[in-house]
């Protein structure tokens, strides 16, 4: 049974623990929060000391002043293995989790052991600048014509979920969605598209291993075996019946994934010193 925790600081973050063993820190979506991963936790938690965190400026999470830029995430990940006592951890990334996973690893190889990386892109660059423009219009500019998140919740749900979703699996995402905290969202958003790239992946020297739904229109399956391919031939799992969301519309099936590869390699990631158990 996971425990919600916080961690102290500017802005303070809210994090849900379980488990005990090396490290594993649980990354959301630019729409999600901690609770996107509560079908991982009692999977892993057997092997890893979890964290499934809610980023700044979401969930329980506080807020901050003043603009985003994406490398703050980037610190707060710092913070959390610094908080815990934790030389280099398994970072686990869905979508702009993966994007934060795959920049600390760039930026901090020190730090990270391994990278589970689920349905997730290198920056925008990958996208067109329709596409671009797109991804962005369909959340932000209702927002700023005075919506809300929960207005705009069901519709970008729909996109990202597969087609065999259940109404459950989509329902959770539409809860998640409609719990951002509008500001921050809009921040997150604007920081997300102006970082076009995240850098030369192929410099990542932590082991690495994709995961993606079958039927992920935003971030497809091709777009997964290209990064692959800049580390090396990294292992790439293919979820059947799932789109955007592998890890919450197939999670039997990531668990399987993700634990078959990341179990042999624990060891390359540390035990926290200090874990409130």
């Amino acid at each position: 049974m996971s425990e919600t925790y916080r961690i102290p600081g500017t802005p303070s973050l809210a994090v849900d623990l379980a488990g005990a063993g090396p490290l594993a820190l649980f990354m959301h979506g630019i729409g999600g929060n901690r609770t996107n991963w509560r079908a991982q936790l009692p999977a892993f938690a057997p092997h890893f000391s979890c964290v499934a965190w809610d980023a700044r400026g979401y969930g329980s999470s506080d807020d901050y002043e003043g603009a985003l830029a994406f490398d703050d995430f980037v610190d707060d990940v710092l913070r959390v293995l610094d908080h815990f006592g934790v030389e280099r951890a398994h970072l686990v990334g869905l979508s702009m989790g993966g994007r934060i996973a795959m920049r600390t690893a760039l930026l901090h190889p020190d730090r990270v052991g391994t990278l589970t990386l689920l349905d997730t892109h290198e920056g925008f660059e990958a996208f067109s600048p329709e596409q671009r423009q797109a991804f962005v219009d369909s959340r932000r500019a209702p927002l700023l014509a005075g919506k809300e998140p929960a207005d705009i919740a069901e519709g970008v749900a729909r996109s990202l979920v597969g087609p065999k979703a259940t109404q459950a699996q989509l329902q959770q995402l539409i809860d998640s969605i409609a719990a951002l905290h509008k500001e921050s969202y809009i921040k997150s958003l604007q920081a997300t598209v102006d970082q076009v790239v995240l850098g030369d992946i192929s410099l990542i020297r932590a082991p690495a291993h994709f995961v993606v739904g079958a039927d992920d229109r935003l971030t497809p399956v091709a777009m997964h075996h290209e990064m692959a391919a800049k580390l090396g031939g990294a292992p790439v799992s293919v979820l059947p019946d799932a789109g955007h969301l592998s890890n919450i519309e197939n999670a039997p099936a990531f668990n399987d994934a993700a634990l078959a590869w990341l179990r042999p390699r624990a060891e390359l990631g540390s035990v926290p010193r200090d874990w409130p158990h």
